[in-house]
Formats: C-alpha cells, structure tokens, sequence
C-alpha cells in the first residue's frame, strides 16, 4: 500500500497535543496507545493511553468491532483488507491512518500493526499508535539535535552521572586531539591532564548537585591536539534530566576562544599603556621646575618600565644651544634625576643628579641623542656594559647588580634632541620589547615638551624678574610726616612673573603720593608694560594733578598699550591737612587702620580698570591722624583658587588687628600668613604709617 500518498490525501486533519501527567521515556513523551484485536475484528485489549489518544474508555471499547467504532465508513474497506493481510501472516503493516475521535474529530495516527499468537494458538492483531504530527516533531527534532552535535564548530560532550564521557562530537575531537571513542568511559582528568581538571570536575559536581548551569568559564591550558601552545576556552556546564526530572548526566560545550583572549590581552596591554600615559599626563609637568619635571618622568618610568631610571640633559640644551640632529662625537650630559624600584648597586653607577659628565661617541646614550632614536638591548652581556657605563667601575656596579636589559629613548621636543631617558632592568626577568619601547618613547615625549617648557621658562622667568625688580622703586629717604614700608614677591615657580608694581613719590608742598598697581598677565611682556605705566604715573604725578585726573591719563594711556588693562590706587597724602586724597581704578580697597579701632576696607568707588577706556575716576577724600596706618595692596595678597575674596579679606583685617607693629614685621607677617609657595600670582606692598 501506498501509504505516503494515502496521507497526503488526507491532509493535516486531526492534529492534537498530548497532556497528562509527569512523564519519564520517550514513550511517555510519544504517549503510544495499544490496542488488541481478536481475530474477528473485536477490541478485546484498550490501554489508558488508547483513551487519550482516541477519547473512548475502555468500557466504551472493549467487545466493539475497531472498523465500526474507529473508522470513517469510506475508509471500512481498506480496513478489513489491511486487516485480513496481518491476519493472514502476510506481515505487520506500518504507516499513518485517519481515525475517527470520540468528539467526531478525525486524527491522523502513525501505526504499527502485527499479528500475535496465544499459547493455544489463538491469533490477535497489536495495534501501537500515536498522534502522527507528534511524532514527526520529535522525529524532526531528534535528526536535527543529531545534526547540531555532529556537525557543530563548537566542542559538545555528553558526561553521566560519574562523570565519564559516553558522547563526543567531532569538534571536541579535534580540539582534545583524541578520538571520540578513546573518551568513552573514561574522565577528564585521564584525557586531558594539561588542564585543570580539578577545577573542571568540581565545577561539573556543583552542577549535577544544583542544576544550575556555569557559563562561560574561561580556561586555560594544553591539549594533545597542540601541546606546544597555550590555549584558550569558553567552557560551560549544563544538567541533563529527562522529562520527568531524572538526572542522566552533564552536557559539556567547550568553545576554543584562543584568538579572542589573545585580543583581549592585547587590548588589556594597550589600555593598559594608554593608562600609564594618561597617569604621566598627570603627573609629569606638575611645575615648571626642571629638575621636578625630570624626578617626575623618572618615577613614572620605575617600576612600571624599568627596575632603574636616570633622566640626562644635552649640558647645550640647558645654555640654549640647539643641538643637530643626527650629530656625532661625545656629548656632555647634565644628569637631573635617578630613580630606582629598590636600592641596589646600579643606582651608584648612575651619574648624581646635578654632575655633568662627558660620553665618548660609543656609549649607547651617546648614540641614542645622536642619532634621535631609541638604543635597546634586550639581553647585556659583558661588552654591552662597557658601552652603557661612563667607566669601567660603573660597568662593574652594573654587573654586580645584575642588569641584564637596557633601553635608552631620546627627549625630543620641537625638533630637538634635549637629552635622553635611560632604562635597565635587573629584578625584573623580562627583556624589553618594542612594546616597552614604544610606551617609553609616548613617556619621553610627553616628558620631553614639560622639560622644554620648563628649561625656557626658567630662563624667560629669570629675565621678567630682574626686569620687575630694576623697574620697582626704592623706599625713598624722607617721606614728609610718613614712616612707609614696601614688599614686592614674584610668583611661585609654576607661572610668569607678573606686572605688580608700588610707587613712593616725593612731591611739592610736602606732600608723598602713594601708588600701587597691577598689570594683567605675565612673562615680560607685562613687565615692561608696568614699567612704562610706572614712569608715566610718576611723570603724571609731577604735574600737580588730583588722582582722578593722574587715573584718567593713565586710562587713556593704558588703551594705547592694548591687548593690556591694569588696576590700580592713587594715593595723595598732604601732611598739612592730616588727609589723603584716594582714587582708584579696578582695584581692591586699601585698608586703614586706626590705633583702638578694629581694622577697615575703605569705602571707596570702584572705578574701571585702566584701559578699558572713557571711565570717569572720583577722588575720595579721608582723614589720617597721626599714629594711623594705611596699607595698599595688590590682589596676589589675598586671592586664590579655591576660597571665597570676602573670606580672604576679613583674614587680611584679622592679622591686622590688636596691637600695631613695626611696618617692617606687618609686612613679613603678611606674607608670610596670607601666601604659599607656588602662589600663581606677584604681590606688591605699600604700608605707610602717619608720624607723631
């Protein structure tokens, strides 16, 4: 009989799913139904599964003809002709048949028929049979889980209950190097004793014990397959049950992700060496001070490259000298740090911070600043020592503390070969890599600007304050009716010095006038411009003019020096009159001091910064009586960064309260009270007092 045919004439009627309770095999799962026939046709056998495949109970089966009860009338006589045929001893018949449900349905049944035989010679016909779209779905599922195993990239192993193999796919034959049936029955530990099997077995135990799955769990190891190279896996762990809760066994997937943890570590190296770039972004350059800038690079380099770091300036770089490049013969080195992981006998032969010292054209750091490129030996030997040494007591000192690697990169800034990073290794077993050279070299670099900064700086720094300080007036000899006291204090090292100037003037009719100002910006830019500002006022305050009108001159003076603006406070004091006449220009107030009196801002208008041009200037007018003081400042004194001005400014007043001192001691304690090292700005101070 044609039976695919005969199905595809039916069509897809009578497809139903299976229920009930907890079920274990896979003829549970199938829930297959069997029914015996006498040989008269009569259901003489129904099984529970019969009455949930079909709907009828055995009370409404048993003793009924299967054709009358089961079949549609179209289909009676294949029936009883398929029938005759099992009877007949011509074979079981299998395929997939319509049978007619209790609720009118008709549902499409794989069946396997066969003739049966009693100890009396009784003949019966044995039904089997399932719902037909069931048992094709499990049938598509079983050949495609087969599929997936055997043909997947991915290791698949199936372990029981003791933990030995009895199933391996091709692909963890591969990986493993052993055939899938040497694994049968036996562990890991016996199959694969280059890993950690322990960790394995434990892993799978906790597993079996819990149910629930380990993802993902990287291994590391050596197999059979390549027992020359160290692997990577992605391994993960699954409980196997039935469907009816019973543990068979672990479901091993093993992952070859060698490629993947050789980029991970990769990338964990670069982000890694970004991380210690960023770190000497940060901490080199912190001042502008030279031999701070090279201690920092040299901390930064040990141990994170080296068990030893010096750091040598080109002795022409430091004199301003521009070195070519490539150059040859010796060079005279100025060593400015040395740091070392741990104290040993190779810092000694390193030369002292401060020492110069002259390299002939064959040592390696010679090469290195003469060619503008690194010098690395990854493995020292005996004759490399004698080129990285000075002398042959330093090479000794080298050897003794058993420096075995060597990398030197050159400072390069603008173009110019400033001086070179020195490296060696002893403690550290690794020889260096280009990778280590490279990282060394973006630390030099970076290093190598900060330096550069620094070496010019010093120098510009250097002239700006001699400037600032030949244009700064002397305390004059007699100042009619005043005792008066002056300060000036450049900026700390890490900025310009700035454009802070004081003035005392002697004029007519006995009168002092008093000045103290300050020009935005640094560097000696602004110090000429303060020294220009400060001959005019002087030339301005000569005339005879009130200081709203020296202020006004100044104003349309400073506008002319343009990008420049400059604050600043007028004084005039007239001995016979007991006042002084005030005007100021952008800048904070004086403070007048009165003896029994709490220390006080003077009230005064504000005023424009010079410069900004068009501003009109008020003269203010205040009383000084003998024994009064009156202190002007500029704002380096009392502004910072991080804290409020009328904060600053009531601690000014609180250091000036109690008890007068001498002019001399208030303006040391000032100083030394209200700034800090490495203050980012100049102060000037004028302290004057009203004579008795």
């Amino acid at each position: 009989m044609d039976t695919d045919g005969f199905q595809a004439d039916l069509g897809d009627a009578g497809r139903a799913e299976l229920s009930g309770g907890p079920r274990g095999g896979l003829l549970d799962v199938l829930g297959v139904a069997a029914i015996v026939l006498d040989a008269q046709g009569r259901i003489v056998f129904w099984s529970p599964q019969a009455e949930a495949l079909i709907g009828y109970s055995a009370s409404e089966a048993l003793g009924r003809h299967a054709a009358q009860l089961l079949v549609a009338e179209e289909h009676v006589g294949l029936v009883l002709r398929l029938f005759a045929e099992v009877m007949g001893g011509e074979g079981s018949w299998a395929g997939t048949f319509p049978v007619r449900h209790k609720d009118g349905r008709t549902r499409l049944l794989e069946f396997r028929n066969m003739r049966l035989e009693d100890d009396l010679g009784d003949m019966y016909a044995l039904g089997l049979a399932t719902d037909q779209a069931l048992l094709r779905r499990v049938e598509r599922d079983l050949a495609l889980s087969v599929r997936l195993v055997d043909q997947s990239p991915i290791g698949l192993a199936v372990m029981d209950t003791d933990l030995r193999y009895v199933r391996v796919n091709p692909a963890l034959e591969r990986i493993n190097g052993v055939p899938a049936e040497e694994h049968l029955g036996r562990s890991v530990a016996e199959m694969l004793p280059f890993l950690d099997t322990g960790a394995v077995e434990s892993a799978m135990r906790q597993v079996l014990a819990t149910g629930t799955p380990l993802l993902d769990r990287y291994t590391l190891g050596r197999t059979q397959a390549d027992p020359d190279t160290e692997h990577a896996w992605s391994v993960s762990f699954y409980r196997l049950e039935d469907t009816g809760g019973k543990v068979l066994g672990v479901a091993i997937s093993v992952v070859d992700v060698t490629d993947r943890h050789r980029a991970a570590t990769d990338a964990d190296r670069a982000r890694h060496r970004l991380a210690v770039v960023a770190d000497a972004s940060v901490r080199i350059g912190t001042t502008m001070d030279l031999e701070q800038t090279a201690r920092e690079l040299a901390d930064v380099a040990v141990p994170e490259l080296a068990d030893i770091a010096a750091v040598d300036v080109l002795d022409s770089a430091l004199a301003g000298h521009r070195t070519p490049a490539p150059a040859d013969g010796p060079a005279v080195f100025r060593a400015l740090a040395v740091a070392a992981a741990y104290p040993s006998a190779a810092t000694a032969a390193a030369d002292p911070p401060g020492q110069v010292a002259l390299y002939e054209a064959d040592r390696l750091v010679t090469r290195c600043v003469n060619t503008s490129r690194p010098v690395m030996v990854p493995h020292v030997d005996e004759a490399d020592l004698s080129l990285i040494a000075r002398d042959p007591r330093a090479a000794a000192l080298l050897a003794r503390a058993g420096v075995h690697s060597y990398l030197a990169v050159p400072l390069i800034a603008r173009g110019e070969v400033l001086g070179a990073l020195d490296l060696v290794r002893a403690r550290n077993p690794l020889p260096f890599t280009d990778d280590d050279a490279t990282l060394a070299g973006e630390l030099a670099a970076r290093a190598a600007v900060c330096i550069d900064n620094a070496r010019w700086y010093q120098r510009q720094r250097d002239t700006a304050l001699t400037l600032q300080r030949s244009l700064l007036s002397d305390a004059p000899t007699h100042a009619f009716g005043l005792e008066v006291a002056s300060r000036y204090q450049p900026a700390g090292a890490a900025v310009e010095v700035g454009g802070d100037w004081y003035d005392i003037l002697p004029l007519s009719g006995d009168r002092t006038a008093l000045v103290v100002g300050d020009v935005m910006g640094s560097g000696i830019n602004a110090a000429t411009t303060m020294g220009r500002l400060r001959t005019a006022t002087q030339t301005l305050a000569g005339l005879d003019m009130a200081p709203a009108e020296v202020l006004r001159n100044l104003d349309r003076i400073t506008t002319g020096l343009d990008p420049y603006i400059a604050t600043c406070t007028y004084v005039l004091y007239d001995p016979h009159g007991a006042q002084c006449h005030i005007s100021t220009a952008g800048h904070l107030p004086p403070v007048r001091m009165r003896p029994g009196h709490r220390p006080e801002l003077l009230d005064l208008p504000t005023g424009a910064p010079l410069g900004v041009g068009g501003v009109p200037f008020r003269t203010t007018t205040v009383d000084l009586d003998p024994g009064d003081q009156l202190l002007l400042y500029t704002d380096g004194l009392v502004e910072t960064r991080d804290e409020d001005i009328d904060q600053r400014l009531e601690a000014l007043l609180t250091l000036l309260d109690g008890p007068h001192r001498g002019l001399e001691y208030t303006c040391d304690h000032l100083l030394a009270a209200l700034r800090h090292p490495g203050d980012h700005d100049d102060v000037a101070l004028l302290l004057a007092r009203v004579r008795r």
